[in-house]
């Protein structure tokens, strides 16, 4: 399973990891901003290393995970989770962020009416990004 001889891309340990479904989701994450290698932002060709610490933000949620191996292909999810360890600290606020939205929908946070139209997902988008930049 590990090929540490190899050097593997980041795009490719991250689809390997399964933390995406395809190696183009993985690239357009890393792209993005979404997946930071020791807390910098990383391209997607950059090897993957025995011990650097990814954060990578799905949804929402926010993963903070150690490499422990290399390897470059997908196998099944319990070999998958060989790869990689998460660190306690984001396995707690991971949990803690759940309860927090099982909360709001149980004290009757609804969903709205209907999708929010164009302008309305900009605005979103504006405000996502400026808390986005708050938290670097």
């Amino acid at each position: 399973m590990t090929e540490q001889s190899q050097p593997v891309r980041l795009d490719k340990w991250l689809w390997a990891a399964r933390f995406f479904k395809t190696r183009s989701l993985a690239r357009q994450a890393i792209t993005a901003g979404r997946v930071r290698s020791q807390g910098q932002r990383t391209k997607p060709s950059r090897p993957a290393q025995v011990g650097d610490v990814l954060t990578i933000r799905r949804g929402h949620d926010q993963l903070e995970v150690i490499v422990q191996a290399l390897s470059a292909q997908r196998r099944g999810a319990p070999e998958a989770r060989l790869l990689y360890t998460e660190t306690e600290d984001s396995v707690a606020r991971r949990e803690e962020a759940a309860r927090l939205r099982q909360q709001m929908r149980l004290a009757g946070a609804a969903a709205p009416a209907r999708r929010p139209d164009k302008r309305q997902r900009r605005q979103i988008q504006r405000f996502q990004q400026r808390a986005g930049q708050d938290d670097d």
